[in-house]
């Protein structure tokens, strides 16, 4: 498949440098304890109560001799000095009274091992460049990576809104993304930049004092507390301080501070020559800090994260990749021959997926089918029909593999008749949910010799259900008998657990549905809003249903039979005390909100079992309206007492059922218009809508409410559904 630039920039560096980043992310895992140990171990003084002056005074007062100071970045003061003893040692000190406090330890050798991996890989100079480039190649994924990710956001400000998510490691690859990218950018660049200095790229500057030494004056000599300088400077501020080798007026002292260089008359404390610290010395000095993480146990707990952090997104990474290799296209046989087309727009592989399987399914009905990518279309005589399988990309954009197909399809003419049939695979999450889809069945329209086959469908977040419903209707339409799309979730992937029938309603009269009770054999906690996968045996893919749970933590299940429905039929077949194998899947994304002021539930038909479920456990009475819609009033028997004692009890304030065959074909958006300044009021105080059933009431009651926001000045719809505040599970 064709990839953006930088996407293939992405994988490319990724690939190019994996063990260069590899050993960096596992040695840096390492490293980034060593600030952590040491930050706990160090002992705590008030360094920024501190002076200077006090500290040279007491050092003066402790030691025959001392040579110089230095305080590190986790402010111990070590002192280099000649003891009482007359022994010469060094150590750390308290700064207030110039006592040893501990000895400089020797680093662990595990530190050592990791330092010198991760600096040079053990091959000096060498090593040295090959991980300074690393970094550099770290610094252009990361800055590909967030060019990716504001991509598929649809730009910087919803950067931080929902993720879609296609499966666990491209939803952790972005997720991920969003929290450590900064951390990333900044250990890629510092590690680039602390790299310059290594190959003499970029110099440390040297502080040289000029001083016309026959012009320095030891009068009027004062006690070193008096100096200016260091009663002015707190020892936070001091990195290291050389004291003078004797006591010659041509000696002085040397200062290095965080932002200068000074040298000091040692007994007038006048300031002799003083020098900033260049910008390059200042940048490294914080580059060092910023990549190990030393005198910052916090900044030191991040890096460790960034790490771990970059070993997913190198796994998540290829996993990414092998997955959409592994849906490549292969065809059988000559695009020329062929009397079925499929083409397919796709960003990152996980439409190409449906394609693939629709595809192979043609071939086996004996159809002979090309499929190739939208920027590959061309024309041939025994083309009969056209199948564009296509998702969006960015701000209603082609993805990468389909930009050219506006041109192409311009440039060509249908000598024959054909038929063509658009698929569009998107999210309601995005505002321009699979508006290149509309675009690519406007484009067709305009074709002379190009007949609509089945009008636009769309799918949302590669809903299975919602394409086997598209697929019905096509192979309704051909004449064809299709199997049920199972894509990712084979049943037996899913781990399968005993459930007991407890009660079964009989089937309702001229609706055809029917309530079943199920009561898990091991102790399972359950959620109304999951879903159960059912399968009646080995040989049949399982049906998915909406679950609700009743007071008594059974399952509730409404199911309509279906005329040759296989599961339907299996589950109407059951008598209380069957023993059924089934898969609970969780759907945290349609569960009953925690907080919300006001809840409005929306479902047709079988769809309200879940909400039943819901309002059973509303203890905390949030206040719940629920629209529900059918045939007519005897549909609700079944809920009737359930409805009831909810009522009753204040756990729903409101049901309003919409019977399409009495109140002249009044539907269930029909009543929500009706409804609209409640509607209004409650997207602008926090509510909540969710709506469960058929996917055709779904895209009206969509549709009406893009409209209420519309024309009301709210904010977008899609903008509510990141909030939380509208929930969705439809078939």
């Amino acid at each position: 498949m064709i990839i953006s630039f930088w996407r293939y920039s992405h994988l490319a560096l990724a690939v190019s440098s994996f063990l260069f980043i590899l050993t960096a992310s596992l040695t840096g895992i390492i490293l980034a304890f060593e600030p952590i140990q040491q930050e706990i171990e160090s002992p705590v003084f008030a360094v920024e109560e501190i002076n200077t002056a006090t500290l040279i005074t007491s050092l003066k007062d402790n030691y025959l001799e001392v040579f110089g100071v230095k305080v590190d970045n986790y402010h111990r003061v070590s002192a280099s000095v000649i003891t009482e003893d007359g022994d010469m040692a060094e150590f750390y000190i308290n700064p207030a009274t110039g006592e040893k406090v501990g000895d400089i330890a020797q680093e662990s050798s595990v530190f050592q091992f990791a330092r010198s991996l991760h600096r040079s890989l053990f091959l000096k100079t060498t090593g040295r460049f090959f991980v300074g480039l690393t970094s550099f190649f770290l610094l252009i994924i990361s800055i590909t990576g967030l060019v990716l990710l504001l991509k598929r956001q649809q730009g910087l400000k919803n950067i931080f809104s929902s993720i879609i998510k296609e499966n666990f490691y491209q939803y952790g690859h972005v997720y991920l993304g969003r929290i450590f990218l900064i951390p990333i950018v900044i250990i890629s660049f510092s590690g680039v930049y602390l790299s310059l200095f290594q190959f003499n790229i970029l110099n440390h500057a040297i502080f040289n004092a000029e001083i016309d030494l026959e012009k320095i004056q030891a009068s009027p000599e004062i006690s070193i507390a008096e100096f200016p300088i260091f009663k002015n400077t707190p020892v936070s501020k001091v990195k290291a301080i050389e004291f003078p080798f004797s006591t010659e007026v041509s000696d002085y002292y040397l200062v290095e501070l965080q932002d200068r260089n000074l040298a000091v008359n040692q007994f007038t404390g006048a300031i002799l020559d003083e020098d900033q610290s260049s910008v390059t010395n200042q940048i490294w000095q914080y580059s060092y800090v910023l990549h190990t993480g030393e005198g910052n146990l916090i900044w030191a707990f991040v890096l460790l994260l960034s790490c771990v952090s970059i070993l997913f997104f190198i796994y998540s990474g290829f996993k990414i990749t092998l997955k959409r290799k592994a849906s490549k296209i292969k065809n059988k046989f000559k695009q020329a021959d062929c009397t079925h087309l499929i083409l397919v727009g796709s960003e990152t592989g996980s439409t190409l997926s449906f394609a693939v399987w629709f595809q192979q399914e043609l071939i086996k009905q004996g159809k002979k089918t090309f499929i190739a990518q939208m920027n590959e279309f061309s024309y041939h005589k025994n083309l009969q029909h056209l199948i564009v399988f296509t998702a969006t990309y960015g701000v209603g954009e082609p993805p990468t593999n389909a930009t050219k197909f506006e041109t192409k399809l311009k440039s060509i003419e249908f000598i024959n008749k054909i038929n063509y049939s658009v698929l569009g695979f998107g999210s309601f999450a995005y505002p321009d949910f699979c508006k290149f889809a509309y675009t690519t069945e406007n484009l067709l329209d305009q074709k002379n010799n190009a007949d609509c086959f089945l009008s636009l469908h769309t799918i949302n977040n590669k809903s299975e259900e919602s394409f086997n419903r598209w697929l019905a209707q096509w192979g309704s339409l051909s004449e064809l008998n299709f199997p049920k799309f199972e894509g990712e979730l084979l049943s037996e992937k899913r781990k399968k657990k005993t459930y007991q029938v407890v009660n079964k309603t009989p089937i309702l009269a001229n609706h055809h549905t029917f309530m079943v009770e199920l009561k898990s054999v091991k102790k399972q906690n359950l959620k109304s809003g999951d879903l159960l996968a059912v399968s009646p045996g080995e040989n049949h893919h399982d049906r998915l249903y909406s679950l609700g749970v009743s007071s008594a933590n059974t399952i509730l299940l409404s199911v309509k039979l279906h005329e040759n429905g296989v599961c339907s039929t299996y589950l109407n077949n059951l008598n209380v005390g069957d023993l059924v194998q089934a898969s609970r899947l969780k759907n945290k994304s349609f569960y009953f909100p925690k907080k919300a002021k006001k809840v409005i539930m929306i479902a047709t038909g079988t769809g309200i079992a879940p909400f039943l479920g819901m309002i059973t456990h509303n203890t905390k009475k949030n206040p719940v309206d629920l629209y529900w819609g059918a045939r007519d009033h005897k549909a609700l028997t079944h809920y009737q007492a359930i409805i009831n004692s909810a009522m009753e009890n204040d756990r729903l304030e409101r049901f309003i059922p919409v019977y399409s065959r009495e109140d002249k074909k009044h539907y269930v958006q029909n009543q929500l218009r009706e409804n609209i300044p409640q509607i209004v009021e409650l997207f602008k105080n926090g509510g909540v809508i969710m709506i469960c059933g058929s996917i055709f009431m779904q895209q009206e009651v969509l549709a009406l409410l893009t409209e209420i926001c519309e024309d009301n000045a709210l904010k977008s719809l899609s903008a509510y559904q990141n909030k939380g505040q509208l929930l969705m599970d439809c078939y």
